[in-house]
């Protein structure tokens, strides 16, 4: 993504030891040959590894402690440049096609398919097991970092989506519980609307653009939103969901009002709308509680609490879109060995909970660091790790983002909220659009 909604600041977590092996070697491997396996230890005193990190991506603390780590690991310094968001794709594209690359990039998840099919980013295949060092990456950090089964970049941390909700507006209708099923959800929406009758009120507001949510109904059914042939062809697949775009219309209609049909989530801001009332939830980042209580300050943080989605066919959850940030090695690098190592430190347990996720309080990587930090999370923030643990990424088409661009994702759940066009004539529309952009 360009630029994901950062998870809002948690409580400080414990610190997990920090497992590495290898052996030791010179760390140059500029015309030569890597290693088998990432190192422990190199001799690369008097090497420097430039380092290209996104704005507000990791913080000063954060940097530090990579930094130390990986100066006490090979003896090289560290170049970190930041990097602004503002024409970055065009910066960074030509950066990794010089001679002369930065080493290490932090890009958007769903860029990697992009850099790896212009051969711009390194295939670390190879030390995927020293890299996930024993963990299990999230899927939607993961899979689009995986391009015909070869990996382009390593899973850093973290940020998705789950139903924000004031427990007071609720609890006031008899609904005391966050739901974990599907009935308990629309159980509770009913008793929601009911209890709330005026006529611009919304038991979730949810805004007929909001394609995040629209693509969870279609994993949730199953079904994707695009496939890849063996040759490497992608073909939209939006016509093969129509029972899922149906189910997406019934909620939508039966739960939102009609004036959010044609809109997205700024237009007007949904936190707004839960702030002043009109709406019992809505389906936001993390850092949307912060700007609800902004918005409000008679609100508090015990007024509002989070939950996945419910999955509409069987238990568990719906399966969320997870942005977030990876480590890519630009493919031209002259420091590879060390870029290794660079990774190998920012993505392991001791950085993730210590510092990713307890002095920034964002989503650590994996699964098992998810877990570790939860009994951490304030309690009206879990759902969002629990929404985590069931991921997914969109295609990992080096397209992807024009089509995110285009706008035309919105405009097919869009018209099928408005009903503009029926399910079948939106998906086909789209199709063919994106279709376009695939090729």
């Amino acid at each position: 993504m360009r630029k994901i909604m950062r998870v809002a600041a948690f409580a400080t977590a414990g610190m997990a030891a920090l497992a590495l092996s290898g052996c030791g070697s010179s760390g140059n491997n500029a015309g030569g040959e890597l290693p088998d396996s990432i190192p422990e230890s190199v001799d690369a005193a008097g090497q420097k590894l430039t380092v290209w990190i996104m704005q507000d991506d990791y913080n000063d603390e954060s940097i530090a402690a990579m930094t130390e780590k990986f100066e006490e690991r090979t003896g090289a310094t560290v170049d970190v440049q930041i990097q602004q968001w503002d024409g970055i794709g065009t910066k960074l594209s030509t950066a990794l096609g010089t001679s002369t690359p930065p080493d290490v990039v932090d890009i958007g998840n769903t860029q990697v398919a992009g850099y790896a099919a212009n051969g711009a980013l390194m295939d670390v295949t190879k030390y995927k097991a020293d890299l996930e060092q024993g963990n299990t990456w999230l899927a939607g950090l993961e899979d689009p970092a995986t391009i015909d089964g070869q990996l382009y970049a390593v899973p850093g941390f973290a940020g998705n989506r789950a139903v924000i909700y004031n427990k007071t507006l609720w609890a006031d209708a008899g609904v005391t519980a966050a739901p974990t099923t599907w009935d308990e959800l629309t159980a509770a929406l009913d008793k929601v609307q009911a209890a709330n009758d005026a006529s611009d009120f919304s038991a979730l507001y949810l805004p007929g653009q909001h394609f995040y949510v629209g693509l969870q109904f279609i994993w949730d059914h199953g079904g994707e939103i695009a496939v890849v042939d063996e040759d490497g062809n992608w073909t939209s697949t939006a016509s093969e969901n129509i029972e899922a775009l149906e189910a997406w219309k019934e909620f939508q209609d039966t739960y939102s009002v009609a004036s959010s049909d044609t809109v997205f989530t700024d237009s007007p801001e949904q936190e707004q709308i839960i702030a002043d009332g009109k709406a019992g939830a809505i389906v936001a980042t993390n850092g949307s509680i912060n700007s609800i209580i902004a918005a409000n300050p008679d609100l508090t943080e015990d007024d509002l609490g989070s939950f996945p989605i419910p999955s509409q066919n069987g238990d568990g959850t719906q399966p969320v879109m997870l942005g977030g940030s990876d480590w890519g090695i630009a493919a031209k690098s002259k420091n590879q060995e060390l870029a290794l190592i660079w990774v190998q430190i920012a993505t392991s347990d001791e950085i993730q909970v210590d510092h990713v996720f307890g002095g920034q309080g964002l989503m650590p990587n994996s699964v098992e660091n998810g877990e570790k930090v939860t009994a951490d999370v304030p309690a009206n923030r879990v759902g969002f790790f629990e929404a985590a643990l069931t991921s997914r990424a969109t295609p990992a088409s080096p397209n992807w983002t024009d089509i995110e661009g285009a706008g035309i994702l919105k405009d097919m759940f869009s018209t099928i909220a408005s009903g503009k066009a029926t399910p079948e004539e939106a998906a086909a529309t789209y199709d063919a659009k994106a279709n376009d952009y695939l090729k």
